[in-house]
């Protein structure tokens, strides 16, 4: 059952038994002004890691023992600490979480080809500026309760480009899929009117959600769990993977019915599949 709730994530959380999901992934406010619709997204630095630790906590006591918590966090050029700041408070002892691998999720960049051939991929919002650089990646950070929850490697991971280290290498058992490794590079779709198709001001892709379900592994009975969910992202992965167990909750009652409509759209749309 595909849940979309309209409450405050710490009053949903209490509300959900314990060890009852399997997967969390989500992207919280960042406290970095950014202009939400109702939110204001200028507060306290401490108070902000504070209450951080309050939804993380409800957040470890609904994951189950090998569950996975996915937290996409992205910073400003002109505050770089923050994500940092946040992983570090979520893994003290309030909290308790593992940081079991840090990801980059990059939007955007730029590589030249073995024949020296320059390629640019991915979308990015330029920086004016003579300080700083463009922004071009965000951090996915894998929290876990115990540092050791194993995960699908080569079912998220890549073919070799270099088909010979299939029998070269024997950990390969002459597969030819090889992990991924953490620099993740998922750009967001095209758009023609940001109000109309990305009506929120700091969503991720749906690839991005489908990434990290396929690394933790996923089958029928997969809960998965998004407290802060926007205009639905994560819910529109999960049905698209099959997952039929999601719990979702938003503040805002404008994102939720944006969250509605795009997923009773996917389920009329037979063409999306």
């Amino acid at each position: 059952m595909i849940e979309l709730q309209h409450r405050d994530c710490l009053e949903g959380l209490r509300d959900m038994p314990e060890a009852c999901v399997d997967v969390v992934v989500t992207s919280p406010p960042y406290n970095l002004g950014i202009n939400y619709s109702t939110y204001d997204d200028t507060g306290d630095r401490d108070g902000f890691l504070s209450w951080c630790q309050e939804w993380a906590t409800e957040i470890k006591r609904v994951l189950k023992p090998e569950g996975s918590f996915f937290l996409n966090v992205g910073a400003a050029p002109a505050n770089p600490l923050m994500p940092h700041q946040l992983v570090l408070a979520l893994t003290e002892k309030k909290t308790d979480f593992v940081l079991q691998n840090t990801f980059h999720w990059v939007k955007s960049i730029t590589i030249k080809t073995r024949k020296g051939e320059e390629i640019s991929a991915g979308h990015f919002k330029p920086i004016n500026s003579k300080r700083f650089v463009n922004d071009c990646h965000e951090y996915v950070f894998h929290l876990t309760a115990s540092g050791a929850v194993p995960l699908q490697r080569r079912e998220a991971g890549v073919e070799y480009a270099d088909k010979s280290n299939i029998a070269r290498w024997k950990h390969t058992g002459g597969s030819d899929k090889r992990c991924r490794g953490n620099t993740w590079f998922i750009p967001y779709d095209t758009i023609k009117s940001r109000d109309n198709d990305r009506p929120h001001p700091a969503s991720f892709p749906v690839d991005l959600v489908k990434q990290c379900l396929t690394l933790h592994g996923l089958d029928e009975t997969t809960h998965l769990l998004d407290p802060f969910l926007g205009i639905g992202t994560s819910a529109i992965a999960a049905h698209q993977l099959g997952i039929d167990s999601f719990t979702g909750f938003e503040v805002d009652e404008g994102y939720l019915e944006v969250a509605r409509e795009r997923l009773d759209t996917l389920k009329n749309d037979r063409t999306l599949f």
